[in-house]
């Protein structure tokens, strides 16, 4: 039941507060737990294909194993002195492990920028936000970076930890985040991070497997919600949303084209290597910029949704 209240209180504040800056924050710590880790390992074996995978494995299994053992033994001692001491932490945390304003917030930042007219300073701020290199990215390619970020992250900012925090708390939710965080950091295709970034990257694509398609699937039906095409939004869903390297990124991006009349994805450039992609969605209309605000908009809905179906879920588990 604490649990069950530390979440919705968790969710609420992530809404109100976002992420301020100057807040020490538990992904922060795991960010330089894995950097910490990757350097250890890395000196201990091999330095070959298989000794960076081996690296990467181990990696994987001290970094989320640590992030969920720590938060679950300062929770349980922290309820054994008080219930509402326990409480205060796990909110805290469920609040810290959420993203959903902080992810509208930075893109805000973008569609600011571009409508004052400083394209510069809207590729600084879209740079924030996605990993591809944004130097040559013109105003439609900012616009369309922005757009795709907010809604693959609906589901790994937002959906995703929602879903585990309601199976298992914070403890669960900070292993989900760590997941997240060691595939940020080491899942590429390139070097130095193609071999020791293998297992961190699989294992994400396991952990988000399901939350993506039930992100996609709450996307469809905010869209809905918010007199968006979603017959539109169905057929690209069906036949895009395996458009991705990754099987999970193209799912809520799909929904997401579809519902808005975009074409999204296609080539972009990561590390000054050109990554050929193809595009998800079909180009109904040409995107503008006012479509950060709008996908924002379909995020929160989606969240919200996404609030209610995982708090029954967690009801079901105290029943």
């Amino acid at each position: 039941m604490w649990s069950f209240a530390a979440l919705m209180i968790g969710f609420g504040m992530d809404l109100v507060l976002g992420d301020p800056h100057g807040i020490p924050h538990p992904v922060i710590a795991i960010g330089k737990l894995i950097s910490w880790a990757e350097k250890a390992f890395r000196s201990v074996f091999p330095k070959t294909a298989a000794g960076e995978r081996i690296a990467g494995a181990a990696v994987w299994i001290s970094v989320s194993g640590i992030s969920f053992l720590v938060s679950a033994l300062v929770l349980f001692l922290f309820y054994r002195i008080s219930p509402w001491l326990g409480l205060a932490a796990e909110s805290i945390l469920c609040w810290q492990i959420l993203a959903a304003k902080s992810l509208r917030v930075e893109s805000m930042k973008v569609y600011t920028a571009l409508k004052s007219g400083d394209t510069e300073l809207a590729r600084h701020a879209v740079s924030m936000i996605v990993g591809r290199d944004t130097a040559v990215l013109d105003e439609a390619g900012i616009t369309r970076a922005a757009v795709e970020t907010v809604a693959e992250n609906t589901s790994d900012g937002v959906v995703a930890p929602l879903v585990f925090l309601a199976l298992g708390g914070a403890p669960l939710g900070l292993f989900y985040k760590a997941v997240n965080t060691m595939d940020s950091m080491l899942g590429y295709v390139d070097p130095p991070y193609k071999n020791i970034g293998l297992v961190p990257a699989k294992m994400d694509d396991l952990m988000n497997y399901i939350p993506a398609r039930l992100s996609a699937l709450l996307m469809l039906l905010a869209g809905g919600i918010l007199g968006m095409d979603i017959q539109n939004g169905w057929k690209v869903f069906r036949r895009d949303r395996y458009n991705h390297a990754s099987p999970n990124s193209a799912q809520t991006e799909s929904v997401c084209a579809g519902l808005m009349g975009l074409q999204l994805a296609g080539d972009a450039w990561y590390h000054g290597v050109l990554h050929r992609k193809k595009y998800i969605g079909d180009p109904i209309r040409c995107i503008e910029t006012e479509d950060i605000p709008r996908c924002c908009r379909l995020m929160y809905a989606t969240s919200i949704l996404a609030l209610i179906l995982c708090a029954s879920i967690r009801f079901l588990i105290l029943l």
